[in-house]
């Protein structure tokens, strides 16, 4: 057997890291979040300030159909670094190790797991924040048939996905869940907002800020809404990459 073929993930592997995520009670809970925060938020807003921002000239009624993901991102960075942060905890990635020798294997199993995981429940999140929105919005709602929304809904749960695994590769390069978590959420909540401002147009190819073009109806900047995707899968890329080589040199 090669060592390429016996780094792909099989079916007892992946269940492994499944048992492990299941009874992580603080990561269960964050998956959880990203759904609940989404739609919650998503039905809040859309009832408090959704009908004046649906009528002000200039909004984009696309983009404020999805405002929910700016809170569900924030339980999907914690759901990322939460699993893996798990594993530098108490000797638990020797223990890891110890059952799955091939550490590139070990690494590739989590991350399609909690890749998979975070990409069923982005899209549920995605879906259900962008009905919940707009059933509340009267003749003011948006319809799926309205140009965008099947792209923004599902850009959105691929958003949410990307955002968990650029935190878990982080994770797995910083080796702390606290760390990742004091840096990645400021920066998605203040800095890379000031930086888009203040930058010119470097500010487009922030991971978060192209990414969340895709829910956009009139992009602005040189990035369409699947190019502003691309960009942040490219972000994730690298930190999955750092995080494999940081696996694989490190010792547990």
């Amino acid at each position: 057997m090669t060592a390429t073929a016996a780094a792909i993930p099989t079916i007892p592997v992946l269940h492994s890291e499944w048992i492990k995520i299941r009874s992580l009670r603080s990561a269960i809970w964050a998956l959880a979040a990203i759904l609940l925060s989404t739609v919650g938020i998503q039905a809040f807003a859309a009832v408090t300030i959704g009908q004046a921002e649906a009528e002000s000239p200039g909004g984009d009624p696309l983009r404020m159909a999805f405002y929910g993901i700016n809170f569900g991102q924030i339980a999907a960075i914690t759901f990322g670094a939460k699993v893996f942060a798990a594993e530098f905890h108490n000797g638990a990635l020797w223990i890891s190790l110890s059952a799955v020798p091939n550490r590139t294997l070990f690494y590739l199993s989590k991350v399609a797991v909690v890749g998979g995981l975070a990409l069923l429940v982005g899209q549920l999140a995605g879906l259900g924040g962008f009905f919940a929105g707009q059933g509340v919005m009267g003749e003011r709602a948006i319809g799926p048939g309205t140009p965008g929304v099947v792209r923004a809904i599902f850009g959105s749960g691929l958003y949410l996905a990307l955002m968990v695994l650029f935190a878990a590769g982080l994770t797995a390069v910083l080796r702390s869940g606290t760390v990742v978590l004091s840096v990645l959420v400021p920066f998605i909540l203040l800095a890379s907002f000031v930086l888009a401002d203040t930058a010119g147009g470097v500010g487009q190819y922030l991971p978060d800020r192209a990414g969340q073009i895709v829910m956009s109806t009139q992009p602005s900047g040189d990035l369409g809404p699947w190019a502003g995707l691309g960009v942040m899968a490219l972000w994730v890329v690298a930190a999955l990459v750092a995080g494999w080589w940081a696996v694989r040199r490190r010792d547990a």
